[in-house]
């Protein structure tokens, strides 16, 4: 066992709104340590789309996730945020004091006064189709997320799926590959209405393929893909020559071991007041997708509000003595020095 970290706030999760808590928490001098499962910082948008597109941050008409996270990134280096990657916080324990005993799966112990859960849907894995054999071609031709889009640059690409994400990879890839496929159990899609437009759009100029059916088997030598049997509304069966598909199915997000920490839970989100976003444990906060309340909206900018309400909350906790006076960051030469523009 590792000797116990102090610190004033301990942040579950490294996604945008943990990365963003860090800033807000940072401007009122309070240090932070996040802990998350992944190996680097930014949650969903790093691990699963890192370079789709994001429309809806504030003063970016687009951004990259990835980028998005690096911006945050830079943004919050004046605070010096100690990160702890590959670990699952398995236990959180209120100790005689009132602070709190986090520890994770690896044995680090962290002792802070504050704890805030911004684990996003918690752990998540992408749901896999039930396919004989789909396992083999996984990581090599069958893939559940973009990484890196020039490596699907001229391969020809079935995408299986009807929401956002399959229909937003339909129109970024398109351009680069050599032929793209969607297919959809029906003809009706969950995704953006302008999104349907688009590809809909595509279809009708030829530049995208639209099947509509199931997946009913792979064929290929090894690991690499050669073709996606599809199984038709009307009992055919057409095999589409393929050498990636990406079936987008959802993912299946698991609370893990924050369920068993006590806190009100409500369909298997964290309930939160809309005055601090605190749990029914004092000094336990949760922001982001793992939290809910009435008109929640799981976005990133909802997030983001949550942390600055939040922040003001735990410096009364850590500090609760000290007066806490709001300061702009574009008038404040205080807060212009920590952030080393002044």
């Amino acid at each position: 066992m590792s000797e116990r970290i102090s610190t004033d706030v301990v942040i579950i999760g490294a996604g945008p709104v943990g990365l963003f808590a860090v800033f807000e928490l940072g401007l009122l001098d309070l240090k932070c340590h996040l802990i998350d499962i992944l190996d680097k910082p930014g949650g969903q948008c790093a691990e699963l789309y890192p370079e789709k597109p994001i429309y809806d941050i504030p003063a970016y008409p687009v951004i990259g996730a990835q980028e998005l996270v690096d911006k945050l990134q830079e943004q919050i280096k004046p605070f010096g945020p100690i990160f702890h990657y590959g670990q699952q916080v398995e236990k959180v324990e209120k100790l005689d004091d009132g602070s709190f005993l986090v520890g994770t799966d690896a044995g680090t112990e962290f002792a802070a006064k504050v704890v805030v859960i911004a684990a996003g849907g918690g752990s998540f894995q992408p749901k896999r189709p039930p396919v004989p054999g789909i396992e083999g071609y996984e990581g090599t031709s069958v893939f559940y997320s973009v990484r890196k889009m020039d490596a699907f640059r001229d391969q020809s690409i079935v995408i299986v799926g009807g929401g956002d994400s399959a229909l937003d990879w339909t129109l970024n890839l398109q351009p680069i590959a050599k032929r793209v496929t969607l297919v959809h159990r029906r003809d009706d899609f969950r995704g953006a209405p302008h999104s349907v437009d688009q590809m809909r759009a595509l279809v009708a100029e030829g530049k995208v393929d639209l099947v509509i059916g199931q997946i009913a088997g792979l064929e290929g030598e090894g690991a690499d893909l050669s073709g996606v049997v599809i199984k038709k509304t009307d009992g055919s069966t057409v095999t589409i020559p393929a050498t990636r598909m990406m079936p987008f199915f959802g993912l299946t997000m698991k609370l893990g071991p924050i369920a068993q920490w006590g806190l009100n839970l409500t369909e298997n989100l964290i309930a939160v007041d809309t005055e601090k976003f605190e749990t029914s444990e004092p000094g336990i906060f949760a922001i982001g997708d793992i939290n809910s309340y009435p008109g929640k909206l799981k976005l990133i900018l909802s997030g983001f509000h949550e942390a600055a309400l939040m922040a003001q909350a735990a410096k009364r906790i850590v500090d609760p003595t000290k007066r806490l006076v709001f300061q702009y960051t574009t008038s404040s030469t205080s807060l212009q020095k920590k952030l080393g523009v002044n």
